[in-house]
């Protein structure tokens, strides 16, 4: 069973924050990405980033609790380290 959780960020130029992030994982672990969606394949599960009207989708995948938790606060630490200048911050749900 896959767990889940999401996060929304209102942003202008969620293409920007896709290649940012993709790009810093990639030196490290699997990664796709586009100016459309992007994809970080972790040991514990899955990020995957998708462009919407008015911003960034951001979602994790896990098969554990631990695991999503994990990426939770993977995900969330380096998106606001690429996001600084804006100040975002994720809320999963």
């Amino acid at each position: 069973m896959q767990l889940n959780a999401n996060a929304y960020v209102a942003t202008d130029t969620p293409a920007r924050y896709i290649s940012r992030l993709c790009k810093h994982f990639a030196h490290k672990i699997p990664v796709s990405f586009d100016e459309q969606q992007g994809r970080i394949e972790f040991d514990s599960g899955l990020a995957l980033l998708q462009v919407e009207a008015d911003g960034l989708r951001l979602s994790v995948q896990s098969a554990s609790s631990e695991g999503l938790e994990s990426l939770k606060k993977v995900v969330s630490s380096h998106f606001e380290r690429v996001a600084w200048q804006a100040e975002l911050s994720l809320d999963w749900q």
